[in-house]
């Protein structure tokens, strides 16, 4: 269960993952002797508060707005930074609705400029080479676009009240494209995820099902592909809300139209633009959502310390792979698959993996999570909650339908009690976190569901 520090890390993952190492090495330096220990001589994370505040604070010297996923300041050359990027940053922090956000304005800047004329030109005049390149350019956009929607729909916009006419139009122009309906992912995960919470009357709770059986899976997945469409109307419409119902129905039906009137003009351009986005998308939702939420505490499954987890860091993805490390990923028997896939992280999809202090605020801004993870480190410890490195929410659902329960022993960062354990008795305890609850279980910890 060693601790690894890779360079792409995010300067606040590596300041965080520092700071959960030195808890780690005091713990295991002290051994039996720091039970006993008054709280003043426990790790202090003052220097890390101070580290993560400085970060975002736009007058310390430390600041550092976003501009880029897979770039840091400190990885541009000082003449392209100095010629392009701070003039480029210094305007677009004008038009974000907070400084840190540049690299929100540089996505949808990158998308207009690529995905919307691409898609045109398959309707226009459809080749297949350019349908194939134009799906993977999609597939590869989705992931980031999706968490910076996130941030939008949590936040009623990413930029400044200037530009809200267009803040309000660019996810109708782009969603389609990397196949989100209209307005759906608002309603079922703002309106309905973040109120049920992964509890019983949630449509895309997990806890119904065994969380390392493929079967149970693939019907968690099929249910959601098959009747969302039906299902979240009919939930608003259990809470008596029948204008979200309305609403929500409108949105979904209507994304169908266009669809629909696509591919009444260019089937194959359809295909491409809107059905395979579509379709790839939901899938990967439900792959990560099982993978947020398939470790829930078969005691207190309403605690958000206990049915979500924390990703501090993700492996390097194959593009941040050297050749002799992409070449051991290719010939090497140990997790090929894991190191090739893993192609998200914090770094790429705005802190997505601080999935816990998200359902703990959901409103929370994205760069603020790392600061409020270590600001409520005795709650996570004395909540038992989750932690890990090395490892993303797809390969999370990926290595639990393999219960390959000893990998993700070694990808858990200890805390608290936790530290006493060995990765077998870790093992052992993310095992019991995957089983299936009963209507029983479920009347004795939620009551009556309705």
């Amino acid at each position: 269960m060693g601790v690894t520090f890779s360079p792409s890390l995010t300067p606040s993952d590596a300041i965080v993952l520092r700071d959960l190492t030195q808890d780690i090495e005091e713990k295991q330096g002290l051994g039996s002797r720091a039970r006993s220990l008054p709280p003043s001589k426990e790790n202090n994370n003052r220097g890390t508060v101070e580290s993560l505040g400085s970060l975002n604070n736009i007058h310390h010297p430390d600041f550092q707005p976003t501009v880029f996923t897979g770039w840091d300041q400190a990885d541009i050359s000082e003449s392209i930074d100095r010629v392009i990027i701070r003039p480029y940053a210094a305007w677009a922090e004008a038009v974000v609705r907070r400084p840190t956000d540049v690299v929100f304005l540089t996505h949808i800047i990158i998308y207009l400029c690529t995905s919307v004329p691409s898609a045109i030109l398959l309707v226009v005049g459809f080749s297949w080479p350019h349908a194939a390149l134009h799906w993977l350019m999609q597939a590869w956009y989705s992931g980031a676009f999706t968490l910076m929607l996130h941030n939008h729909i949590h936040n009623n916009g990413i930029l400044a009240k200037k530009y809200s006419w267009f803040d309000r139009v660019w996810p109708y122009i782009l969603g389609p494209l990397m196949g989100h309906t209209w307005d759906s992912y608002y309603y079922h995960h703002v309106k309905h995820h973040h109120v049920e919470n992964n509890g019983p009357g949630d449509l895309s709770s997990t806890l119904r099902y065994q969380r390392d059986e493929l079967l149970h899976f693939l019907c968690y997945v099929g249910r959601f592909m098959a009747f969302v469409w039906l299902e979240l109307p009919l939930y608003f419409l259990r809470k008596n809300n029948p204008s979200l119902a309305i609403r929500t129905a409108i949105s979904e039906f209507s994304s169908y139209a266009l669809i629909y009137l696509l591919a009444r003009h260019n089937l194959r351009a359809a295909i491409f633009v809107l059905i395979i986005p579509l379709l790839q998308l939901r899938v990967a939702l439900m792959v990560g959502n099982w993978g947020q939420h398939a470790l829930v505490d078969e005691l207190e499954p309403d605690s958000d310390f206990r049915s979500s987890i924390t990703l501090i860091d993700v492996a390097r993805g194959i593009a941040h792979l050297s050749a002799l490390e992409l070449k051991h990923c290719i010939t090497s028997d140990a997790q090929p698959l894991t190191q090739l896939v893993r192609l998200k992280s914090n770094r790429y999809c705005f802190n997505d993996g601080y999935h816990t202090s998200h359902h703990l605020n959901p409103r929370r801004h994205w760069r603020d999570h790392p600061l409020a993870f270590i600001k409520a480190k005795p709650q996570y410890r004395d909540g038992r909650a989750l932690v890990f490195q090395n490892i993303d929410y797809i390969m999370i659902t990926v290595t639990l339908l393999r219960k390959d329960y000893m990998h993700l022993a070694a990808c858990l960062v200890p805390i608290g009690d936790q530290m006493n354990m060995s990765q077998t008795e870790i093992a052992d305890l993310l095992r019991t976190k995957t089983k299936k609850f009963s209507e029983d279980d479920i009347r004795k910890r939620y009551g009556r569901v309705r």
